[in-house]
């Protein structure tokens, strides 16, 4: 298991920290299936009635398989997809209800981190232009001020001395340098929300262990909430508090950290459990016992529970047939899975 915990320069924590800054409620976001570019044929639904909550300064998790839906709600809080139905509110703004310019300005407040760092930056814009233009559209006009904040910003990622990059273009970078400057372009706003969909991904192993804490302490010394999409569950108790379980386009378990790894509920988060890596050899050759199949269409997810064609606990006439609701085992540890209805156990 990767361990970032890192001492960080202590924190002056604001006073809205414990009130909420992001909230998600009963959001979709379906994507339209057309026959030659006309008739509708069907929808691909890769956010299908999610709810979440996200506080100032709060770091959560978001963990899911490739294609669970995960991006597609991050890219939507972003305000990069159309919601279908439901809505995303920050700061008491409704999202779905801002102008062409409010969107603009909400846009400012989030800094995005995205998984592939060479994919990410424009190869014929040098670091300088590349940080600098978020600031002139954004309406920094002041030469000298976009100076400081790039600077500023270089410092704080380790990329110094500043001048030796400034003039730098992305292909004279090593990929820990490329996400480096795509941390700093996503910092540069100064923003109060940080999205970073699977910053670590693409690099080495021993590149990850460096990302993860320098996002880490920015985190702490900037007070920012922060939603880091991951597939790999080794990492996340030591950069979130909250974890939040994704399948198929829905959110089956919702608790802190150290309770959901510790008492995992829903059969497919123990499934992802026994697929996270192992770090110790001698396991390295165990049999894990691995739910077999594969996720489910989204255009045309199972009826009822949609993980019950993969669960070795399906419960006939129920997990096929009626899809769950959200069940509260445990104080602050929601579940979808009829096998936490008391009803069906008596």
């Amino acid at each position: 298991m990767t361990v970032i915990n890192e001492e960080v320069a202590p924190v002056a924590m604001a006073s809205k920290n414990g009130e909420t800054l992001l909230s998600v409620e009963d959001l979709r976001v379906w994507f339209e299936l057309r026959r030659w570019g006309f008739s509708i044929v069907g929808y691909v639904r890769a956010v299908d009635g999610v709810n979440l909550n996200l506080k100032y300064g709060e770091s959560v998790a978001v963990v899911g398989e490739s294609g669970c839906g995960k991006s597609s709600l991050m890219k939507t809080i972003l305000g990069l997809n159309k919601i279908t139905e439901g809505e995303i509110t920050f700061e008491n703004t409704r999202v779905s209800e801002l102008t062409r310019g409010e969107m603009t300005a909400y846009r400012g407040q989030l800094g995005f981190v995205q998984q592939d760092p060479y994919g990410a930056l424009p190869p014929f814009m040098s670091i300088e232009s590349i940080l600098e233009e978020p600031l002139i559209i954004h309406g920094v006009s002041d030469k000298a001020e976009r100076r400081r904040r790039i600077e500023k910003v270089l410092t704080e990622v380790k990329m110094t001395p500043v001048d030796d990059f400034l003039p730098k273009f992305p292909h004279m970078l090593s990929g820990g340098q490329q996400q480096r400057i795509v941390i700093a372009r996503a910092m540069v706003l100064e923003p109060k929300l940080l999205v970073a969909d699977e910053p670590v991904s693409m690099l080495d192993a021993s590149v990850r262990v460096e990302v993860l804490r320098l996002l880490r302490n920015l985190q702490q010394s900037h007070n920012l909430a922060v939603i880091y999409i991951t597939h790999d569950l080794s990492t996340v108790r030591y950069f979130s508090e909250r974890i939040f379980v994704m399948y198929a386009g829905q959110l089956i378990e919702k608790a802190n950290v150290d309770d959901l790894l510790d008492n995992t509920l829903h059969p497919y988060t123990q499934a992802l459990l026994e697929a996270t890596a192992d770090p110790d050899a001698e396991n390295a050759l165990t049999y894990r016992d691995i739910p077999p199949g594969e996720p489910p269409s989204l255009v045309n997810p199972p009826k009822g529970c949609r993980f019950h064609p993969r669960c070795p606990h399906i419960i006939k006439g129920v997990c096929d047939e009626k899809e769950s609701p959200e069940f509260e085992p445990h104080p602050n540890h929601f579940v979808k899975c009829w096998l936490y209805d008391e009803s069906l156990q008596s």
